[in-house]
């Protein structure tokens, strides 16, 4: 995924996921903001997606809501592997650590290769 198109994701995702977590947790937007140390109307700007959160911000809600940074942005397995891609995350898992490094090294490659492709396609597309 490239970084620019993740910023987006973060921008339409992260107002309804904050609102739909601070309400299952049954905190206020008010007992939120106290939580953060943040003022009220920064919470109700995050909702409604007028402001973007800093890192800081995000990772201080996290916390406070006992959530990963990821279960603000994205929905319950948006971001999960499939199901072949998990059986071999369980393989490499029981691997040596020599091993492991490897294979981390193989996919950040293809990470890399792939998300150079991306920018050149949109770049002379």
């Amino acid at each position: 995924m490239e970084v620019i198109s993740l910023w987006r994701i973060i921008a339409m995702n992260f107002p309804k996921r904050l609102l739909k977590i601070r309400k299952q947790q049954g905190f206020t937007q008010q007992s939120l903001a106290d939580a953060v140390s943040m003022h009220v109307n920064q919470i109700k700007k995050y909702e409604a997606g007028t402001a973007q959160p800093t890192l800081g911000a995000m990772i201080k809600l996290a916390q406070t809501l006992h959530v990963s940074l990821d279960a603000l942005v994205f929905e319950e397995g948006d971001r999960g592997p499939d199901d072949d891609l998990r059986l071999q995350f369980e393989a490499i898992s029981r691997m040596s650590d020599e091993d492991k490094k490897i294979i981390k090294a193989l996919l950040d490659g293809m990470i890399i290769k792939h998300q150079t492709q991306q920018m050149v396609s949109n770049l002379s597309g």
